[in-house]
């Protein structure tokens, strides 16, 4: 070894023993819960509010309801592949995992990117034929009893015309609040392996800058989910409820972390813990992946009538989708 690689691995070792402070990291974990919860807070609930804004007029809610969308599904592709997927290749890549059988075999990370992605197509393809086969079952329901009610005097097709078109959008609605659930169980993944990894680590030069970071992270990420839930038009109830789940995920997964590091003196180096979050990284990548391009971009850029019928109101739309890509990508700086 040279004298100079021998200075520079003293030097980081030093530099290593000054950041791991087993007092002061609890401290600053206790902050990053409560930041870290406010801020998730305000970052899913704002695009709900924003869309209940606009709710007066019609037409300017519908618009800003797919503005939203979009700035969402930017924030979310970027969620997925600027920050998720380098994390998870970087953990399994680790000297420490990839020197081991049979993690230095084969390329796990992009192998459970893959599954995440066909795992997330598989449940969208069951959930909306059981979506549409159940609407579709009850309009024809309401069609037949609708006949016998009124004989002679049926609409006929104009009648038939006005339900189809009710029931595409039952359909939507429906299809929506499906993509909403999904999305937010790729999005807690990734939340909890960011608190698993905050948790357990024990360097604070690594931790003050990451409160910050992940504060405006949550920010961003909240919008994202918040843009999604505000157009699948569900009640408050439930709303508030996707709200606080997402809020206390991360502040739930930073508890576990302490808990896990107290238990058995694991911290985010361990070989065992970087296994778990490359794993649940790298599907929490696909899944989010699929449902940004797919259940997100494509659908409104491509099948979105509101979209295609308005050239202005697309071009916008695209603003926003590079907007959330980039206000994301950005933080990739710091977090």
């Amino acid at each position: 070894m040279s004298a100079a690689a021998a200075c520079a691995t003293a030097a980081d070792a030093a530099r290593a023993a000054v950041c791991r402070d087993g007092e002061a990291a609890p401290h600053l974990k206790l902050i990053s819960i409560f930041t870290i919860f406010a801020t998730s807070m305000v970052g899913m609930s704002s695009p709900v509010l924003v869309a209940r804004f606009f709710k007066t007029n019609q037409s300017l809610y519908n618009n800003a309801l797919v503005v939203i969308k979009c700035f969402a599904a930017g924030v979310i592709l970027a969620t997925s592949l600027v920050h998720v997927m380098p994390d998870a290749f970087d953990a399994l890549a680790d000297c420490h995992v990839a020197t081991k059988h049979p993690w230095k075999d084969f390329p796990f990370a992009g192998l459970v990117t893959l599954i995440g992605t066909i795992l997330a197509l598989l449940v969208d393809v069951a959930a909306s034929s059981h979506v549409e086969h159940h609407v579709s079952y009850k309009a024809l329901e309401g069609v037949e009893e609708e006949k016998e009610l009124v004989g002679d005097g049926y609409g006929g097709c104009d009648d038939d015309v006005e339900r189809v078109v009710r029931v595409e959008e039952e359909v939507a609605r429906l299809k929506q609040r499906l993509v909403s659930r999904v999305l937010e169980i790729g999005i807690i993944f990734h939340s909890v392996i960011i608190g698993v990894t905050m948790g357990m680590s024990q360097n604070v030069c690594t931790i003050r800058p990451l409160v910050a970071a992940l504060a405006f992270h949550q920010i961003f990420e909240g919008m994202g989910l918040g843009g999604c839930v505000a157009q699948a038009g569900f009640r408050f109830g439930t709303m508030a409820y996707m709200c606080l789940m997402f809020s206390v995920t991360t502040p739930m997964g930073i508890i576990l972390g302490m808990i896990l590091f107290s238990a058995t003196g694991y911290d985010d180096s361990n070989p065992n813990a970087l296994i778990m979050e490359g794993l649940l990284g790298s599907l929490s990548s696909g899944i989010l992946i699929y449902m940004a391009l797919v259940d997100l971009i494509a659908l409104d850029f491509f099948h979105n009538k509101l979209m295609t019928s308005n050239l202005g109101l697309k071009k916008v739309s695209f603003l926003a989708l590079t907007l959330g890509s980039a206000s994301m990508s950005l933080l990739a700086l710091w977090a």
